[in-house]
């Protein structure tokens, strides 16, 4: 039987419910459960594929293609639980269904409305594609009082009340700001938040308060009397210095033990919590620190790279380092005086992105990469990039470039029309529909033997997330490896380069996927093992 937990956020956007989320699956996980989590995206888009990374963040891929919302990135990190289509879905999605319904007549004639068709669609998806998990925990995305979530509260609302009070449970995520001049914790913005989620008919079980400072008991009694619910269910959630904190915080404060005593579930053990200590030690006690330059192009907004910044964190475990990032703007290296800059970096990594903008910036930092023997490590548009500098300053195709920024005479990279994807043939009409339109998901990779990715991965045949519509020219096979840049890995096939690495260097692979999606704080990707490796190695010899 499975058990649903449902997450809402009030007063402010942005106070983590995918973190708080991910954290009561990894304590429920702790403590024995098989778990699930979802999001429910209030946006009009189908999906955010479509979506600048300025105004959405990182597009998380699952394995299955489907492009998400990036908290579910903190579902796999933090429950190593690999998330699915079915585990994402947004307002755009739900009424395209419900309109592909009625076009069909599925409705009878019936006059189509919100509630209940629209309802029961969100409805559908909370509840389909279940394996007999005993939690699913449900994120709504929004804060309480936006007209985009109300659809989505209705929906939860209407379930709780079907699934009855053993099956059903609600957690409110608020805000307790400090008020720096009266020198007081305020809990009437969460009391006004509760008060709007009651309006709607949800009653919350258990208030999760964001703050920035112990919440005293007196404030913790005063928002349970306002607000409807026991003092133990007001649990504190107060900042940490890492969010893998978060899960051990948690359940310091009791909220697994009150998430089981309101579902009534007794016989439980205590949960086992030593990998996450075991993390918090090597985060907190590192026996050294790299130094790693990312040079990319959506730097403004670090939630772009969300899964990357943790999947190097997650390298520095592997090393037992502390990983320091400095961010760079791939165009201030289109003016060659700025290179000096990435001088005292252990590694350098190029992530994946769209568009030529700052594209010169990327190919120059490569080529400082390979002259100074820096460890390197390009993801998507950083192999790319990698590719057309090998091209043309190592090959000498001059005029070497990618057919994304335009006609070229030497198109090393190219747009992709047609892929393999198990025994089908996947074609994307040029011209045609952005979304869901690039070679999304998991796809395999034949590595060559004793080539360094094959040392690392310990494999021949790997599985990784893709998320792309060009592709490096196999045409240029030849001519790139005489000038020293390797293709070590590639599709079954061997039409489409995956892995390239260059033997005369101390660390350079480019990378046509995206490892950083796959990366786990238990559980480091290799690739970035290695990378971190590397770095240490290089910051002996600087």
């Amino acid at each position: 039987m499975t058990r649903f937990i449902f997450v809402t956020g009030g007063v402010v956007s942005s106070l983590g419910k995918g973190l708080a989320s991910a954290a009561v699956g990894a304590i429920l996980q702790a403590r024995g459960f098989r778990v699930r989590l979802r999001k429910l995206d209030p946006y009009l888009n189908v999906d955010p594929g479509t979506m600048s990374p300025y105004q959405h963040g990182e597009v998380y891929v699952t394995d299955d293609g489907a492009e998400t919302d990036l908290d579910l990135g903190h579902y796999e990190r933090f429950t190593g639980v690999a998330s699915r289509r079915s585990d994402n879905v947004t307002s755009g999605r739900i009424y395209q269904t419900v309109i592909a319904k009625e076009r069909r007549g599925d409705y009878l004639g019936a006059t189509v409305q919100v509630i209940p068709h629209v309802t029961d669609a969100i409805k559908s998806f909370i509840t389909a594609d279940l394996a007999g998990e005993d939690f699913l925990i449900c994120e709504v995305g929004g804060t309480v009082g936006d007209i985009e979530s109300q659809p989505f509260l209705e929906a939860i609302r209407q379930l709780g009340n079907e699934l009855g009070r053993q099956r059903a449970l609600f957690i409110h995520l608020t805000l307790v700001p400090f008020i720096s001049a009266s020198g007081e914790l305020k809990t009437k913005p969460t009391q006004h938040s509760v008060k709007e989620l009651r309006s709607i008919g949800i009653q919350p079980d258990i208030l999760l308060c964001r703050c920035d400072r112990p919440l005293p008991e007196s404030e913790r009694r005063k928002i349970a009397l306002f607000c409807n619910v026991r003092s133990e269910a007001v649990i504190e959630a107060p900042d940490v210095d890492s969010i893998y904190r978060v899960p051990t915080v948690y359940h310091q404060h009791g909220l697994d033990d009150q998430i089981l005593a309101i579902l009534g579930i007794t016989d439980v053990g205590e949960p086992d919590l030593s990998r996450w200590e075991r993390i918090l030690r090597l985060i907190t006690m590192p026996e050294g620190e790299v130094s790693i330059a990312v040079v990319g192009k959506y730097t403004g907004l670090l939630d772009a790279y969300k899964s990357l910044i943790e999947a190097l964190i997650h390298g520095g475990l592997a090393n037992h380092v502390r990983v320091n990032v400095s961010w760079f703007d791939s165009q201030i290296f289109e003016e060659s005086d700025s290179l000096h800059r990435l001088q005292d970096v252990h590694g350098i990594l190029v992530p994946g992105g769209f568009g030529e903008r700052g594209a010169e910036g990327k190919v120059a930092a490569v080529t400082f990469a390979r002259e100074k023997k820096i460890p390197y490590f390009g993801l998507c548009f950083g192999m790319q990039m990698a590719v057309v500098e090998t091209a043309r300053n190592v090959a000498g195709l001059k005029s070497a470039s990618s057919t994304e920024f335009g006609a070229c005479e030497h198109a090393v990279v190219g747009l992709m029309t047609e892929w393999s994807k198990g025994n089908e043939t996947v074609t994307r009409p040029v011209g045609g529909s952005l979304g869901g339109t690039m070679r999304l998901g998991a796809y395999p990779t034949v590595l060559k033997p004793r080539s360094q990715a094959a040392e690392i991965y310990g494999a021949q045949r790997i599985m990784e997330r893709h998320r792309h519509r060009y592709e490096v020219n196999i045409a240029y096979r030849e001519t790139l490896e005489d000038a020293g840049l390797m293709l070590s890995g590639l599709s079954p096939d061997g039409q489409l380069p995956e892995i390239v690495e260059r033997p005369d260097h101390p660390w350079f692979i480019g990378v046509q996927f995206h490892p950083e999606l796959k990366s786990k704080p238990f559980e480091p990707h290799p690739l970035f093992a290695s990378f971190i490796k590397a770095a240490v190695d290089h910051s002996r010899l600087v």
